[in-house]
């Protein structure tokens, strides 16, 4: 029996390196120059938020992905970066919020595109996990900001605390994933949870709503 082939992974650098800066002018543009970035062997995180971060928001360049749920956020892909990352918009209506939940040693960047999110980060709960989780801190993150974290940083919960207003944020996953584990705040107990898409480069999956969106 043939073996799937195995995308090889870039190493990912905390500490940047002497380039030129990118800027994306538009989500095409981001796309294409993500795929040029991590087509390389190492990837600098700084590089890669800071070329999130030059995107501007233009609402006619992402609605076409922009998806949302009645009941829960929703995952829409985006780009699967040949394997190697997923670019994907999530979508917020009011009131709508993650778990607390890890990244399965992925990396993470989270833009925001539209409105406000909170974004609570936590202390990994003991081995044992049976007392409160300690939050670490708490933000807002507004329109066009760009945070970042992976499993060393700690655990997150992003909530859009707005009733009146939705929200909608741009993520890219490297490598990418398609389970992590959620937590509950008040024991620390762990949770492994299967994620899917709700749509796939604008065309909704229809399957997705028997599976619960745990993570972002």
């Amino acid at each position: 029996m043939e073996q799937p082939a195995v995308v090889e992974q870039p190493e990912v650098m905390e500490q940047p390196v002497q380039t030129e800066m990118c800027k994306a002018q538009s989500l095409e543009e981001l796309v294409r120059i993500l795929h040029r970035l991590f087509a390389e062997d190492k990837i600098c995180v700084e590089e890669v938020q800071a070329l999130m971060e030059s995107y501007e928001s233009n609402p006619e360049e992402w609605l076409q992905y922009a998806q949302f749920d009645q009941y829960r956020y929703t995952r829409n892909l985006v780009d699967s970066g040949n394997g190697k990352f997923n670019l994907m918009i999530l979508c917020w209506g009011e009131g709508h919020g993650s778990s607390i939940h890890d990244h399965t040693d992925s990396h993470c960047f989270m833009k925001i595109l539209q409105g406000n999110l909170k974004e609570t980060l936590f202390e990994w709960p003991e081995k044992k996990g049976n007392g409160e989780m300690t939050k670490k801190s708490e933000r807002v993150l507004r329109e066009n900001q760009c945070a970042y974290i992976n499993d060393s940083i700690g655990l997150h919960r992003v909530e859009n605390i707005s009733h009146t207003e939705s929200a909608v944020s741009l993520h890219l996953y490297s490598p990418p994933f398609d389970s992590c584990n959620t937590f509950d705040q008040r024991t620390g107990h762990k949770h492994k949870v299967k994620m899917t898409f709700y749509s796939q480069f604008g065309e909704r999956t229809h399957c997705a709503t028997a599976v619960p969106q745990e993570n972002n």
